[in-house]
């Protein structure tokens, strides 16, 4: 399956610099490129691609009001950020806009690819520290099993998802809740299994996208 993408970027040279990249992967499909906010509205309307790679600071209509307006416009079409910025000034109001995933200019063109996919696979895509950010966000509080949650997890799944979410290795996490590593290993791999991801960040990432993780400032 092919996936459109819409790049948005109002440095020439950086938006053409990663149609390149992109278009070495064969799954992936430019179907347009925007320089402003406003523009990325109006493509996004016109190409109705599939994923929107955009920055932050655009021209005209900044990045979290244009997020803001393709998300509730348009639902079926998913946005990643893409930034040199990892401000929270930026990062949660861009999140909270819809954005389906915030990946740092940093990252490799695999690493965007990915992303991408992750994205359309309506999974939310975060660099590490973007990630990080979030997870300290959530200090205080506790996790809990949604009812509605297919094949739910326990609760003793919950306290290792939120410890993995924290960056703690297995050992730090078995010695906090009292069980050994390798019941830890047990719990991450039942973890992966129920959420069908295959790492720590997927797992951490689906559970904040659908609220079993709160992403609440820790001030308030």
């Amino acid at each position: 399956m092919t996936i459109s993408v819409l790049l948005v970027e109002d440095h020439q040279i950086v938006r053409e610099g990663t149609r390149q990249l992109l278009e070495l992967h064969q799954d992936l499909q430019i179907v347009g490129e925007a320089s402003d906010g406003l523009e990325a509205v109006s493509l996004a309307g016109v190409l109705q691609p599939d994923v929107i790679v955009m920055d932050v600071r655009l021209p005209k209509l900044n990045g979290v009001e244009a997020t803001r307006a393709i998300t509730t416009r348009h639902p079926g079409i998913k946005v990643l950020i893409l930034s040199a910025y990892e401000d929270d000034s930026y990062v949660f109001p861009l999140l909270d806009a819809g954005a389906s995933g915030y990946l740092l200019k940093t990252s490799s063109s695999i690493e965007l690819a990915s992303a991408i996919r992750l994205v359309f696979a309506g999974q939310m895509a975060l660099s590490p520290r973007i990630s990080t950010k979030i997870v300290n966000r959530l200090g205080g509080r506790h996790s809990y099993r949604n009812e509605a949650m297919p094949r739910g997890l326990t609760e003793r799944e919950m306290d290792v998802l939120k410890a993995a979410a924290h960056g703690k290795p297995n050992k730090e996490i078995a010695l906090n809740l009292g069980i050994t590593t390798q019941t830890v290993q047990v719990h991450l791999r039942n973890i992966f299994v129920k959420l069908d991801v295959n790492s720590r960040s997927e797992a951490v990432a689906h559970a904040i996208k659908h609220g079993w993780i709160t992403l609440e400032a820790a001030d308030e």
